[in-house]
């Protein structure tokens, strides 16, 4: 089970190189900070099934910090997106 866990960790951390170069090339603001929302929830998922095959409880927590601090970029783009509208 732990060698199945840390070949789905390997692969989401190929999904987040993928979405760094989107976050990189992207032709738009919006598509940057879509790049960036999918590094952020795909980085907490590989953190809590790291945490999992390692049994490393700190891993969630780095999960969860990372999941607000995604939530709270997209309220501040949101918030300036309707503020210059």
């Amino acid at each position: 089970m732990q060698t199945f866990l840390l070949a789905a960790t390997c692969a989401l951390v190929l999904n987040i190189v993928v979405a760094g170069v989107r976050a990189l090339r992207g032709p738009s603001t919006r598509d940057r900070m879509t790049a960036l929302l999918l590094l952020s929830t795909t980085g907490s998922a590989a953190l809590v099934v790291l945490a999992q095959a390692v049994d490393v409880p700190a891993l969630r927590t780095a999960a969860l910090v990372l999941v607000a601090l995604a939530s709270l970029t997209v309220v501040v783009r949101v918030t300036g997106e309707r503020d210059r509208a």
